[in-house]
């Protein structure tokens, strides 16, 4: 897979302004990287995540990959989407109990060929362990093997690349991303070497954890820690793919104001944040600030199964 092969037919990363009352009374400039555009099938971070390390499985000569993930992940239907796209098997092992119907998450991954697999909560738990990976690995055949999220080493390097591209268009002071596992973070730091500041808006409750995993990855990418970013831990909304009436209702309004569509996991926590940071006074008058889209819109798909009856109001099935 080369360079050219990656970006053949995929539009330049779109900057967008966005004019904010709370911005202009600052005196920020805001503007969101839109990320969701860059690629057909595979938008946002998940495919930057999976570049560098679908080339690493072709030079191992594997034709399968495997991978781990809740029953909504936006994860297992990226790496569905990618052995598709690029001619590997694709094993999902999926947190929990098979059900049926299939939600639309795990029933568009099945539809990409992803062979799902069910593990009971417990030894979900155990995933990383290497005994009880042989153990699947033993079931399953040989794979290359992608962790939940897809948050590894080569997760960085896919990452680093949005940084020439965001400098090639704007002179900015900062970059806001959401968190999950901390790899795009990271990533974004090794490609910033130190420069400018890079904003974490933490998607998960307890989110806490994310300082040390971000350290621990840029640590064995680069051999290095950075000192130029910060962990924002109060926008979660009671968790994960947790239901907020206050964040369907900043969605909504985000989307009328400015034609565009955040996903209630991960870009409406980070847009929500990044606006109350502003007007707390976090980011000094007169600098640019980038937000970025991240994908994860499939998301919806089942955020609208389990909590249609909580809203009147919900985006259009996609």
């Amino acid at each position: 897979m080369t360079d050219e092969q990656d970006t053949r037919g995929l539009p330049s990363l779109l900057l967008q302004e966005l004019h904010e009352p709370v911005a202009a009374r600052y005196g920020v400039r805001l503007l969101l990287a839109r990320d969701d555009l860059t690629h057909p099938e595979l938008p946002g971070n998940k495919w930057r995540k999976l570049k560098h390390n679908l080339r690493a499985a072709r030079a191992q000569s594997h034709s399968t990959l495997l991978t781990f993930g809740g029953a909504f992940s936006n994860h297992l239907a990226a790496v569905a989407a990618a052995g598709r796209l690029e001619g590997f098997r694709t094993i999902g092992l999926v947190r929990g109990e098979e059900t049926r119907p299939l939600n639309p998450t795990l029933a568009r991954a099945a539809a990409d060929g992803m062979l799902l697999h069910y593990l009971d909560r417990e030894t979900y738990r155990r995933k990383q362990e290497p005994e009880l990976l042989a153990e699947l690995l033993a079931r399953t055949g040989p794979a290359y093997v992608l962790p939940e999220g897809g948050t590894n080493a080569l997760a960085l390097p896919g990452c680093a690349e949005l940084i020439p591209e965001l400098t090639a268009q704007a002179d900015f002071d900062a970059v806001a991303v959401a968190c999950g596992t901390g790899g795009t973070l990271a990533g974004l730091l090794t490609g910033l070497d130190g420069q400018k500041a890079v904003v974490g808006v933490a998607a998960l409750k307890n989110g806490g954890f994310l300082r040390e995993e971000v350290d621990a990855l840029t640590q064995a990418a680069t051999g290095r820690q950075y000192a130029n970013w910060s962990l924002h831990p109060d926008y979660h909304f009671g968790g994960y793919a947790r239901f907020s009436a206050e964040l369907l209702d900043f969605i909504q309004r985000f989307a009328a104001r400015h034609g565009v569509l955040l996903d209630p996991l991960y870009t409406g926590k980070l847009l929500f944040g990044v606006l109350d940071l502003i007007d707390k006074g976090y980011f000094r008058r007169g600098s640019t600030v980038v937000a970025l889209h991240t994908g994860g819109l499939q998301g919806w798909a089942g955020f609208r199964q389990r909590y249609a009856a909580r809203s009147a109001w919900w985006p259009a099935a996609s």
